[in-house]
């Protein structure tokens, strides 16, 4: 999905979002928010929104020497989600079909992005009693489930830190023997990583591996050689979150898109409103 007109004024205020959450001062802000400036009058329009994103992020932890300037916030988020897990799983394994359960909780914690104005002040026990409320389209996620029941292997892309928490059950589902999982190569607003992974209990119980890259999304020609070989040989992609979609959605690979829709340039793209969950295979 190439970059919208409405992404500008967005990067701004992820810019300015940003500086709020950090404390950045003044003077800081004004800096970052020029180079993001510098940046969108350089940008490829045929790139997606994410590889902008990942340049302002970069411009941040430039600015504020941090490795991780969201490590804080990701360990709350995943510390509350790993409190809710057991109720969750008993909602999962207690439902009518406990795989479609999963898959609205998986999407449902798909709010937890620090780059959405959805997701931004989050409330991690709300966002679980939404995810177990909210629709999804039932004929997507039978199409998952057949395509999961057909597949040796699955490449399962995760999204952010405390969402991963909510992606277990699901994971359970599909089965350790048959997943991997990817993560961000780097530190990235509060998409996770191998060390959010290992707080969230997936590296104990899946393979683990990263893009190679830290762009908040999956851009093939940015990761490394061996992701892209794993990525090409899946028989099954689930990609989790809307960077991802925004990435991949133009690729000539089929992939599986489980996220909630929080910005109008993807409503127009999907042709859904705000908020909806997406459960969704989609080829160019």
């Amino acid at each position: 999905m190439r970059i919208h007109l409405r992404c500008v004024p967005c990067l701004f205020e992820q810019a300015l979002s940003a500086a709020r959450i950090l404390g950045l001062s003044y003077e800081d802000t004004r800096r970052l928010v020029r180079r993001v400036n510098v940046a969108v009058e350089q940008m490829n329009w045929d790139h997606p929104a994410p590889l902008m994103g990942r340049t302002t992020h970069q411009a941040i932890r430039s600015i504020t020497g941090l490795d991780d300037p969201y490590a804080e916030l990701k360990r709350g988020h995943t510390e509350a989600a790993l409190a809710l897990l057991p109720a969750a799983q008993e909602a999962v394994d207690g439902a009518a079909d406990p795989f479609a359960a999963a898959v609205q909780l998986a999407i449902g914690g798909n709010l937890i992005d620090l780059g959405s104005p959805l997701g931004r002040d989050v409330d991690v026990t709300d966002c679980l009693r939404q995810a177990l409320a909210r629709p999804v389209d039932a004929g997507g996620v039978r199409d998952l489930k057949q395509r999961v029941d057909q597949a040796r292997d699955v490449l399962y892309l995760a999204d952010n830190a405390g969402e991963i928490v909510f992606d277990r059950p699901l994971l359970r589902l599909i089965g350790p023997e048959r997943v991997t999982v990817a993560v961000r190569g780097g530190p990235v607003i509060n998409d996770a990583t191998l060390d959010d992974a290992a707080q969230a209990g997936l590296t104990d119980r899946y393979r683990v591996v990263t893009t190679g890259s830290d762009v908040p999304g999956i851009w093939p020609d940015d990761c490394d050689p061996a992701f892209r070989e794993l990525f090409a040989e899946a028989d099954l992609v689930i990609a989790k979150g809307q960077g991802n979609f925004e990435t991949l959605s133009e690729l000539d690979r089929e992939v599986f898109f489980l996220f909630l829709v929080k910005c109008a340039a993807v409503a127009d793209e999907v042709g859904e409103p705000m908020g909806t969950a997406m459960a969704r295979p989609h080829r160019r």
